[in-house]
């Protein structure tokens, strides 16, 4: 279920805080890491882009489920929970697409993504979904990953997940929980970022 569903910024979300010159060097570096093929291409000209070396970013702890917001002037880039990867928010998402690997679900799962729910492996497999297919060349995405969560008929992705099967096992099962919602469209975390950060 998605982690910032009922999030009461006044309330769970710590004041931003500074970030140690040598903490922001480690985010750096993991972000890189962990998105290779796209921050970390062109020797890091992407990440440069959306954070510049030159800006500090800042810090919110989510207290409930322990989420560290990473800003950059007040604005949620991305989110980790525990010690999980970065996940970057659904605004920077929507600039840049190529950030996560995406899956799509049909139109009948949109209502029950965009309350919250989990992805479940019909609204993948049906013909509205679509998971990456061997067959056309596209590579198989192991449990785990973070994926971006297109939806049927619609341009922008609504929702930030991680798989919680293969999705050849997800095709090959087709059924059970498929992703886990962690961010969606019209979430508080998604309401933060649109009246322009933390205040």
């Amino acid at each position: 279920m998605s982690l910032f569903k009922k999030l009461d910024p006044k309330a769970d979300l710590g004041t931003p805080s500074s970030l140690k010159s040598s903490i922001q060097r480690g985010i750096r570096t993991k972000l890189l890491e962990q998105y290779a093929t796209t921050l970390g291409a062109d020797d890091g000209a992407l990440l440069e882009k959306i954070w510049p070396k030159k800006e500090s970013l800042t810090s919110a702890k989510f207290k409930r489920e322990h989420v560290q917001l990473l800003l950059l002037k007040n604005m949620p880039l991305f989110f980790q929970q525990y010690d999980g990867p970065y996940l970057p928010t659904l605004q920077l998402l929507h600039q840049y697409p190529m950030l996560l690997p995406s899956i799509q679900v049909d139109r009948g799962a949109i209502k029950f993504l965009l309350s919250g729910a989990n992805v479940m492996s019909p609204g993948l497999t049906s013909a509205g979904g679509h998971l990456p297919d061997p067959s056309k060349g596209e590579t198989p995405l192991p449990k785990g990953t973070a994926v971006a969560i297109k939806a049927q008929g619609k341009e922008y992705e609504v929702a930030v997940g991680v798989l919680q099967l293969d999705t050849e096992e997800i095709r090959a099962k087709g059924k059970g929980i498929a992703v886990d919602n962690v961010h969606y469209l019209g979430d508080d975390l998604w309401a933060i970022c649109a009246k322009g950060g933390l205040a």
